[in-house]
C-alpha cells in the first residue's frame, strides 16, 4: 500500500485501527510493517497498539483528547480535573487528560498528550453521557456532578474541607444539587455522602459571594 492510499481511506477519521487497513486479501504482517515505517517517517501517530492518527501535514481533523481517551481504553469515560476543567468547574487546565474505566489502571504518553485511567468497581460506573466535543466528534464525558465525586472518591482525604476548598472550585451554579445528591446516594459511599454536605457548604458561600458583590 502506497501511504497516499492509506490517507484516502483513513479520509477524515481522527482515528484509526490497523483493522480498518486488514479488510480482503492483505497480509498483516506487512500491513503492520509499514504503520511502522510511516510511524519513524513521522507520517502517522501511534496512540497506543493498534491506534493510529495521521500526523501533520497530513490529518485533515485534529482528533479531540477526550476523543482519544475514549479509544484508548474502550469502555471508560473521562472524568476528574479533565471534565471539571472542560466544564469550568475549577480554573486551571490540566496536562493530562484522566477517565474512568472499570478496567485494569494505566496511563500512555503520547504524540497528543499524556491519558490516565482509574479504576473504580462497577457500581460506580455510572453518570456520563455521548458529549459533542466539536469537529463531528463524541466522546463519553462524566457529568459535571459525577467529575467531582469521582474525583473525591478516588483521592484519599478528597471529603475533607482542606481539599475540597484546595481544588478553588467555582462556577458551582452548574452542578445540580438534586443530582449531585442522588449520584452520592447511589454510590452508596459515605466518603461521598459526607463530601456533598461539604460542597453544598461552598455553594452556598460561592452565592452568598455574589449576592454581596
Amino acid at each position: 500500500m502506497e501511504f497516499k492510499s492509506l490517507v484516502q481511506i483513513v479520509k477524515n477519521e481522527p482515528l484509526f485501527e490497523t483493522s480498518l487497513l486488514l479488510a480482503g486479501a492483505v497480509d498483516p504482517n506487512n500491513t503492520r510493517r509499514q504503520l511502522s515505517r510511516w510511524v519513524n517517517a513521522g507520517r502517522l501517530y501511534q496512540l497506543r497498539r493498534g491506534l493510529y492518527t495521521l500526523a501533520p501535514p497530513f490529518q485533515k481533523v485534529k482528533p479531540h483528547p477526550f476523543l482519544v481517551a475514549n479509544r484508548m481504553v474502550r469502555g471508560s469515560y473521562v472524568s476528574l480535573h479533565a471534565a471539571l476543567a472542560y466544564f469550568g468547574l475549577i480554573p486551571e487546565a490540566v496536562p493530562v487528560v484522566t477517565s474512568v474505566t472499570t478496567g485494569r489502571p494505566g496511563g500512555w504518553q503520547t504524540p497528543l498528550g499524556d491519558y490516565s485511567f482509574r479504576r473504580v468497581k462497577t457500581a460506580l460506573f455510572f453518570g456520563y453521557t455521548l458529549m459533542d466535543v466539536g469537529s463531528d466528534q463524541t466522546a463519553y464525558v462524566a457529568t459535571p456532578e459525577k467529575a467531582l465525586l469521582d474525583l473525591i472518591y478516588l483521592q484519599p482525604d478528597g471529603e475533607t474541607s482542606d481539599y475540597l476548598q484546595g481544588l478553588r472550585l467555582q462556577n458551582l451554579d452548574r452542578l445540580d444539587g438534586e443530582r449531585l445528591v442522588g449520584m452520592a446516594e447511589k454510590s452508596g459511599s459515605a466518603k461521598l455522602r459526607r463530601a456533598v454536605l461539604r460542597v453544598a457548604e461552598l455553594v452556598r458561600a460561592e452565592s452568598e459571594e455574589y449576592e454581596d458583590l
